[in-house]
């Protein structure tokens, strides 16, 4: 193993080392975290991995600083990533929005637990959608993946740094314990088969005028390295194009307006989801993570039953695949949103389609049994014939 950054082959791996094993193919340098479960064989696996292939591994005091470092090691030049999960997600959140604000491309993973607060340490949730959309202050956009198997683990974690660093933005996994502490066989390509990309680079070569945040036709501008000769400022304040804070309401309304429109733009280029037997469907499931594996079980179990039911897996959670929602809804009777929290992504649903949305919600604290879900799309199927709205929670 030793020196290999891309271990080719079949691996029967967790979930959890799946996406340090990714990070590695994708290209990662640094890493900073605080070692907190469900995430904490990731931190693991890379302070063993990272210095075999040259790269660095820092535990940091807490996940506060595990996020600087992180925005440091990018403007840096390092393809850079931490992990943890709700209440260091949480810690993390304000220098979440440096990162937006400073356009530092990195990678957080969140293996999310039972919440809020400390909550369930060791059992799976996914209660943290909405702090990763809306979680640090302002507006901006956020890209977020969201796992249901241990070669996504590795996949999206190679995409999730593609993406940062093609738009200078950070992105998050949002895995859950379930899929983060499970064990599948994952497959590693060959090194030359894995597609890298690359952040812009300045067209100007060091010692030269460069305006570090003027953006190219994409709204992406290309981003130096400290310590190349170019003379940058980057900080935290609302900035011109050559990163001088300005403190007037027409530059702010600008430079945050770009920063949202540069991940608007790229909605096709980024957002990802999938279809299952959806063509004749009468109802349809939405359900990610962990969560829609036990979505296929129950709509196995209700297609027996003769009931005609789909599935649709956001595996981008944010930008959130709205427009599938919004193609499905004229076909189809009503959806169901199943998730271990009392109905996050279950709203953004309802901002899509006008057929009724039933929720299939717990808490969190163990894996969505289908059984449950079963039970919510039979609810749905007897009931869709009105058009009323209804979401209600079960269990």
């Amino acid at each position: 193993m030793k020196g290999r950054r891309v271990l080719t082959g079949r691996h029967f791996l967790l979930g959890d080392v799946a996406c340090a094993e990714g990070a590695l193919a994708a290209g990662c340098t640094f890493f900073a975290g605080y070692p907190i479960t469900p995430s904490t064989e990731i931190a693991e696996r890379l302070a063993l991995r990272l210095p075999e292939v040259g790269g660095h591994y820092i535990q940091m005091e807490d996940e506060l600083a595990s996020m600087a470092a992180i925005i440091g090691a990018s403007w840096a030049g390092a393809k850079a990533m931490t992990a943890t999960s709700g209440p260091g997600f949480s810690l993390m959140m304000e220098n979440l929005g440096l990162a937006v604000m400073m356009e530092a491309p990195c990678v957080v993973v969140d293996v999310q637990r039972g919440s809020p607060s400390t909550g369930l340490p060791t059992l799976a949730g996914q209660g943290d959608v909405m702090q990763a959309k809306w979680g640090s202050h302002g507006d901006y956009e956020i890209v977020a993946y969201a796992p249901s198997t241990c070669q996504e683990m590795f996949d999206l974690t190679v995409r999730a740094f593609n993406v940062a660093e093609r738009f200078r933005n950070p992105v998050v996994i949002l895995a859950d314990e379930v899929v983060g502490h499970m064990t599948e066989r994952v497959v590693i390509p060959p090194e030359e088969a894995i597609e890298r990309w690359e952040r812009p680079r300045p067209k100007v070569p060091p010692g030269e005028l460069l305006f570090p945040f003027a953006p190219d036709e994409d709204l992406v501008p290309p981003m130096p390295r400290a310590g190349e000769g170019y003379r940058v400022y980057v900080e935290s304040l609302t900035h011109d194009e050559r990163g001088y804070p300005v403190m007037r309401p027409e530059v702010h309304d600008q430079l945050v307006r770009r920063l949202n429109e540069k991940i608007r733009r790229a909605y096709s280029q980024i957002v990802e989801y999938e279809l299952l037997e959806v063509e004749d469907a009468e109802v349809v499931v939405v359900a990610y993570g962990s969560t829609a594996r036990s979505a296929r079980q129950a709509i196995r179990l209700a297609r027996k039953e003769g009931m005609r039911v789909g599935l649709l897996r956001p595996i981008t959670l944010w930008p959130f695949p709205g427009h599938v929602v919004e193609q499905l809804s004229p076909r189809v009777r009503a959806f169901v949103v199943a998730e271990l929290n009392l109905g996050q992504v279950a709203r953004e649903v309802e901002r899509f389609t006008d057929r009724p949305v039933y929720g299939a919600h717990h808490a969190g604290g163990m894996m969505m049994p289908p059984q449950l879900i079963l039970l919510r799309i039979e609810e749905a199927y007897r009931s869709a014939q009105g058009s009323r709205r209804r979401h209600a929670s079960v269990g």
